[in-house]
This record gives structure tokens, sequence and C-alpha cells, in this order.
């Protein structure tokens, strides 16, 4: 059953919606026998009162909008979003979700701007927003919070993790198993998407820590291919100096990797440590070593700082955050022999 509007309620008591807000926001502006039939009205519709007064009474729409890049379904938003909605529905708020999955999404959204004047916060969830988009969202006027995003431009606030600095976990990890000829496996990066950012960091970050090890060797296999696993098999299988550790962009990569190596009789990790990033649930039982992130608890940060937006009550030391990873050593890396 659908909840009663204002205006529902406006119609049955026969007086104006303007009318309505009054007997709940300012009731001794409101005739008494007017403010009986509009609380009649409301009693028999079942309007949610104390809600939709606060609503009223501070001028707030109790929606915020989340803009999500990529697939919304896919493991980190749906637990970001899930994150975001354990702390934002028990304080009284609705997440209107838009996808900008595509270009032709995004240039819509930011074209027609649809959330305008209806929402109290927009979250900007895994993808790069560009100065005019930022700009746009500003004249809005509500709080806008950014999740996983690569520059706090323009933001009151945001969280991230630090996809460079994971990398670096990852290398002195390898480093110390004495591995010296390391290989990075990634999808390649379309430069006219601002949906990449953390992949290509993961790739800078290996980069820039191998670099500073002379020692170390670091192989980039970057893949434009519809199959990427059976792309970097190849790549792998034909070397002539193969390296002694493979680093993932992804355990969604890193996964059937692990399988399809097996099937080459590459045994993992005696004859190749593997590594991924981002600890699905499934790495933690085949064992895989990975940098865990947890989009969960992103989410549950990044909605407590938009009700401190909203409230005022924001400080400036939490304002932008960098949220921990975890380096999860299991049983795809070991001592190179």
């Amino acid at each position: 059953m659908m909840r009663a509007s204002i205006q529902a309620v406006a119609a049955e008591a026969g007086v104006s919606v303007s009318t309505v807000s009054r007997t709940f926001t300012k009731p001794d502006l409101v005739l008494p026998e007017t403010r009986a039939k509009v609380e009649a009205a409301a009693r028999k519709l079942d309007f949610q009162i104390s809600r939709s007064a606060a609503a009223l009474k501070s001028g707030q729409t109790m929606r915020v909008a989340l803009l999500s890049g990529g697939n919304i379904a896919s493991w980190f938003n749906a637990n970001v979003f899930a994150g975001l909605d354990s702390i934002l529905h028990p304080a009284g708020y609705d997440i209107a979700v838009y996808a900008m999955s595509t270009a032709e999404q995004r240039r819509d959204f930011f074209t027609s701007l649809p959330v305008r004047r209806n929402v109290d916060a927009v979250i900007a969830c895994s993808f790069n927003l560009d100065p005019d988009e930022v700009r746009r969202l500003s004249h809005m006027k509500v709080p806008i919070i950014g999740v996983n995003i690569p520059s706090t431009e323009g933001f009151d606030a945001t969280v991230s993790i630090d996809d460079e600095q994971a990398m670096h976990m990852i290398a002195d990890h390898l480093r110390s198993l004495g591995h010296r000829h390391i290989a990075y496996a990634g999808t390649a990066s379309d430069p006219s998407s601002n949906m990449r950012f953390s992949a290509d960091a993961r790739l800078q970050g290996l980069m820039s820590a191998c670099s500073a090890e002379p020692a170390l060797r670091l192989d980039s296999i970057i893949i434009d291919d519809e199959n990427p696993v059976n792309a970097v098999m190849n790549r792998l299988i034909s070397t002539n100096t193969a390296p002694t550790a493979l680093c993932c962009q992804s355990d969604d990569l890193a996964l059937p990797l692990l399988y399809r190596l097996k099937q080459y009789g590459r045994d993992v990790p005696q004859s190749l440590s593997l590594v991924g990033f981002d600890d699905i649930p499934m790495s933690q039982q085949v064992g895989l070593t990975t940098i865990r992130q947890n989009p969960y608890g992103l989410g549950e940060y990044a909605a407590q700082q938009v009700l401190s937006c909203i409230s005022g009550t924001m400080n400036d030391d939490e304002r932008h955050s960098t949220y921990p990873v975890q380096l999860m050593l299991r049983e795809t890396t070991m001592l190179l022999r």
C-alpha cells in the first residue's frame, strides 16, 4: 500500500497543502477547527506525521542521491550501498540510486540533474567527476560526498582507500619472500573513461614500489581483450623469462587465473606466487593472498559523513579520510626457492 502524500491529506481535508504544512509545523497559526480537520484526514489516510512534519519543518526531503559508477550489482558497489543504507535508513533517509555505468547515462544525468532540489545530499561512488560536473552539483547547494574517488576537489567530504599504498604493501611482501621478477596483470585503460582510476592507481603504485627497489623487475601485462584470462595466460607461457610472482588488478582476474595456471601445470605458489586485490568471498575459500578492502565499511563511514554534513557537525579532520586496507596472507604466495 502506498503511503499517503501531503497532497492527499490536503484534498481529504479540503484545504491547501500549505495549510497541512502549517498544521504540523506551526499549529498556532492554524484555526482550531481547520487543524482538527487536517489531523482527522491525516489519521484516516494513515499519514506519517512525525517524519513528514520533521521534513516540512526543516525543509529536508529525507532523500540522498547515490551516483554509482560501474555495475550497481557488483560486489563493491552492492556492499557500499548496504553500508550506506545501514546508517541512513535508521536515520530516516531513503537512497535514490543513479547508474553511471555508461557515458550516455552520465551525460543525461548531468545535463538534466534529476535530483535538483529533491535530495539533501549527493554521494558519488567510484568514478572521477570532472570539474564541470562538480560545479553543476555544487549549484544544488547540498553536501557532496565522495566514496573511493581520486580527488577531493569540490567535495564536502570524502572517504577512499589508498590503492597505491596497497600495492606497495604487496611489493614489500613479495620482496621479503625473495621475489625479484614480478608481473602485473590488468585490463587496458579507456582514455575516454573516468571510471578506471583505481585500476590505474594500482598499476602506478606497483611501478612506484618497484622503481624504488633497483633489484626488482616489473613486467606489465595490460590486456585489451574480451577474454583477459586467456590473454594473460598466453603472455605468461610464451615469455622466455617468466616472472616468479604475479599481481592482479582484482580478485576477479586472479581467481580464474589460479584455475588456469593449474590446468597448464603451473603450481601456485610453488612455481608462481599469485596476489589479488579486493578479498571477495571466494578468495577466502580458495586461500588467495590478496588486499582486503571493506566496501561495506566505506559505505558506513560515508553515511556518517552525510549526516554530519547535513547537520553541520562535520569535523575538519574527518572531512577527507583514508579507509584502511589489509594484506591477507594465505596460500598463494611463498618463499622463492
